[in-house]
């Protein structure tokens, strides 16, 4: 009796162990499958510094700025992840140029390397959103040797850049990113835990995204 029991037990613990794998293989490939969907849709921006020297992390963000907003003026109006990529490719000397010549101004040449690459990068926020890990296709600028921390944004659609800086996750920017997701793919990329959404974002979201 008390064997009939002990197996029963173990056969209950089993099968929940057997359950809970398999509700997390099937999460885990549905997630895979929401990062591939978003990753397709979205070209990101990524510059690595030299090192993580102060002034390397400083001279990184002047690069930055320089190719941001040559960027912004060349792409203002544009739309289209493919004619991004297209005018990039086009574009890739002068871009390197533009670099080199802003690290040259701040007093040192530096060699600069810069490429559409298809980059594996982990979980990363920005702003409101957290971009799951995974690979996608950015604009890479590496400065150096590139073994410093990097900095990146979204560049298409864009919400890196415009007249009034960086980081901008904004109403405008929101629909931005919606008019090129699904809904579903949208809301994955909301940050959780101490986010709170407030009630006038409450009723953005639900006019832009769950009526969308």
């Amino acid at each position: 009796m008390k064997r009939n029991y002990a197996n029963y037990i173990l056969f209950m613990i089993c099968s929940l162990l057997f359950f809970w794998s398999c509700m997390a293989l099937a999460n885990g490939m549905r997630g895979r499958r929401t990062q591939e969907a978003i990753s397709a849709k979205v070209l990101r921006f990524h510059v690595i510094a030299k090192s993580d020297s102060a002034d390397d992390q400083r001279r990184k963000l002047l690069v930055r700025d320089a190719v941001g907003e040559w960027l912004n003026e060349k792409l203002s109006g544009v739309e289209g992840r493919e004619v991004y990529e297209s005018f990039i490719m086009r574009h890739q000397k002068e871009i390197e140029a533009l670099a080199k010549k802003t690290l040259e101004a701040d007093g040192e040449p530096e060699q600069v390397t810069v490429q559409l690459a298809d980059v594996d990068f982990p979980e990363k926020t920005y702003g409101d959103y957290s971009f799951p890990a995974g690979t996608y296709r950015a604009l890479q600028i590496i400065i150096g040797e590139g073994t410093g921390h990097n900095w990146w944004c979204v560049l298409y659609p864009n919400l890196c850049f415009s007249g009034d800086g960086y980081d901008k996750t904004a109403d405008k920017a929101r629909v931005k990113l919606m008019n090129v997701l699904s809904a579903r793919e949208y809301c994955s990329l909301l940050k959780h835990g101490d986010y709170k959404l407030d009630t006038k974002y409450l009723r953005f979201l639900k006019k832009n995204v769950l009526e969308y």
